[in-house]
């Protein structure tokens, strides 16, 4: 996966045929963060569009949204934490401002998905949290904030920026196909933005690993830990999202 701007370019310009370090210098800046998400944040407050109506849900449907709305607070609560502690132990001076900006994304992404559950009627969406949030995403955020804790900074990017926002993007892209009106509105900005960071967890990574085999048996082993945990808030997020059976075992 490349680091991609979603950001239309009059001038077509393509940040891939810069030199290795420039396409860095470039990709992690701020400047490059504004002109990604201005194509599809401009005129969205809280993520969607103004001329967006809400559709009737029925009480199920609701009730089912709500679940998946709260769990999806708790994943980018996880994300918020874990990118702000790795702002500090970020090897250099343009991982930290990426990570500034994963930083703005995932309060953005939190802030959207309270306010969805404000309009849904929940009066209290973190008590509401508290008391829907999945233990296996429980479990799995304070293990990320563990591994961020102790300073590992490979085992964070992997566990943050790969396996959380690659599960992230695929549930949100299937909610997204089914979603009613004003959700897909709201997780349209958020697919853009985890697709983002997952890009820059891969290059990072990608990079860091290339002539370091210890490095990926250790990340091996610590996906071993984590995959009982990531399978876990994935089943249940398909059923939340209604993911069709035959699709289950492909995603």
């Amino acid at each position: 996966m490349t680091e991609t701007s979603s950001a239309v370019d009059t001038d077509d310009f393509d940040p891939h045929a810069l030199a290795e370090q420039d396409f860095l210098d470039e990709v992690h800046s701020f400047q490059f963060w504004f002109d990604s998400i201005e194509g599809y944040l401009t005129d969205r407050p809280y993520g969607r569009l103004e001329t967006t109506d809400e559709e009737p849900l029925d009480d199920d449907r609701r009730d089912r949204l709500i679940t998946t709305l709260c769990n999806y607070a708790v994943g980018e609560t996880a994300a918020l934490e874990g990118a702000a502690g790795l702002v500090q132990l970020a090897p250099d001076r343009n991982s930290k401002i990426f990570m500034a900006t994963q930083v703005a994304d995932e309060a953005r992404h939190l802030e959207v998905f309270l306010h969805r559950l404000r309009e849904l009627g929940v009066a209290d969406p973190e008590s509401e949290i508290e008391r829907r949030a999945q233990p296996a995403l429980v479990e799995f955020k304070g293990t990320l904030l563990d591994l961020v804790a102790g300073g590992d900074w490979q085992a964070a990017v992997f566990a943050q920026n790969v396996i959380l926002e690659t599960m992230e993007y695929t549930v949100f892209r299937l909610h997204a196909a089914n979603a009613d009106a004003v959700t897909r509105d709201v997780l349209a900005g958020v697919i853009a933005d985890e697709r983002r960071h997952a890009g820059f967890g891969e290059n990072d990574l990608g990079r860091s690993l290339a002539f370091d085999p210890a490095g990926r048996a250790r990340l091996r082993e610590i996906r071993s830990q984590l995959d009982p945990m990531v399978l876990g808030v994935f089943e249940s997020a398909l059923d939340d999202v209604g993911a069709p059976t035959e699709e289950r075992n492909r995603l």
